[in-house]
């Protein structure tokens, strides 16, 4: 097992943030949903997919906080404060993939804003 990134860190907190709100709103009873993670080579960056079978499509572009007290909705708020780029996209069948990009920690330098 590699370690990317200690625990805290955007990287740990993206997959973190995107897993728990696959888990929580993009699963449908039945099935389930993966977590993939790709290295950029030309970023040095992370991109963490995760594909799922639901068919709501959050919008990445307008993620706002939920309200103080709501007890859901802070998911990909968080995931665009610690992402370089974040994005949702069609997939092959039923649903959609979101990814987040992010460098491990230690890598400076702005990331390139087209996907690899």
């Amino acid at each position: 097992m590699v370690r990317l990134d200690p625990p805290g860190s955007p990287l740990s907190g993206t997959v973190a943030l995107l897993a728990a709100s696959a888990a929580r709103h993009g699963r449908v009873p039945g099935r389930h949903f993966a977590l993939r993670l790709h290295y950029e080579h030309t970023n040095a960056a992370v991109r963490v997919q995760v594909p799922d079978t639901h068919p709501r499509r959050p919008d990445p572009t307008t993620v706002a906080m939920a309200d103080a007290d709501a007890e859901e909705g802070r998911g990909l708020a968080l995931v665009a404060t610690v992402a370089d780029r974040r994005r949702v996209e069609n997939r092959t069948g039923p649903g959609k993939t979101v990814w987040a990009a992010t460098r491990p920690a230690g890598h400076l330098g702005p990331i390139r804003s087209d996907p690899v």
